[in-house]
């Protein structure tokens, strides 16, 4: 919940004096709902892809205040983040929502984010490898091997978001090969392989580097970080690896 649609003109405004102009990694910014139409115009010319924060699983009815998947499609929108692990602490999203609000996101036509993450304790406890399949295959249930090659799981840390720790480079390494292995188990390695993968933990200028140069990270879910210009392109340039 950051932004107007005054400041996000402005922001891609900024973007736009330093974004490299050969082909770089590819680059989503989310926004929400309300700055939608702004986003999609302003990052129209900047190779910049708009998603959604949230979305609800059904297709209308008497949900005031929430946003269906027809209704992003209709905008443009490509891309909606499902299950973050804010929506799941502060507004009760369970798992069972998430696989709901997945399939509306696919039957739309669109792809979804679809983000785990395991709390302190329970990484205390080492029940990390179990929390996070069981994450993974309740967000993947009814959904088809062709489906899933338009899905990105991102891993973030509970621990790790908004804290300013994040998740040591074999840390989250370790988190996102069990996710594509988990992925493998259901869907076979070629799929597993397809799926996007990304960390999302208080990633960083400072750390995006190691970080992304992990071999099942293929990219970063960026909070605190992509709302300074300067600090999100130089993320990007750490994304840009050979």
């Amino acid at each position: 919940m950051n932004m107007t649609a005054t400041q996000t003109k402005k922001f891609a405004e900024e973007l736009r004096k330093n974004m490299p102009r050969a082909k770089w990694c590819e680059t989503l910014i989310c926004v929400p709902a309300c700055n939608l139409s702004v986003a999609l115009k302003a990052f129209k010319d900047l190779r910049i892809s708009v998603g959604a924060e949230n979305v609800h699983d059904a297709p209308q009815g008497a949900y005031t205040g929430e946003i269906s998947a027809e209704m992003l499609t209709d905008l443009g929108v490509k891309y909606v983040i499902v299950g973050h692990s804010e929506r799941r602490q502060y507004f009760g999203e369970t798992d069972a929502m998430v696989n709901r609000k997945v399939h509306a996101v696919l039957s739309a036509g669109m792809n979804p984010i679809i983000c785990v993450g395991e709390s302190l304790k329970q990484r205390e406890a080492e029940l990390t490898e179990d929390w996070i399949s069981l994450q993974v295959k309740a967000a993947f249930h009814g959904v088809t091997p062709e489906r899933v090659r338009r899905c990105i799981v991102a891993y973030e840390p509970l621990w790790a978001i908004g804290t300013g720790r994040t998740a040591q480079p074999e840390q989250a390494q370790a988190v996102c090969c069990h996710i594509r292995a988990v992925l493998r188990g259901l869907y076979g390695a070629r799929v597993a392989r397809s799926v996007t993968i990304q960390y999302g933990g208080s990633m960083n200028p400072g750390n995006a580097a190691e970080l992304l140069s992990q071999p099942d990270i293929d990219g970063g879910l960026i909070g605190g970080a992509s709302l300074q210009p300067d600090q999100f392109l130089a993320i990007i340039h750490a994304a840009n690896q050979n």
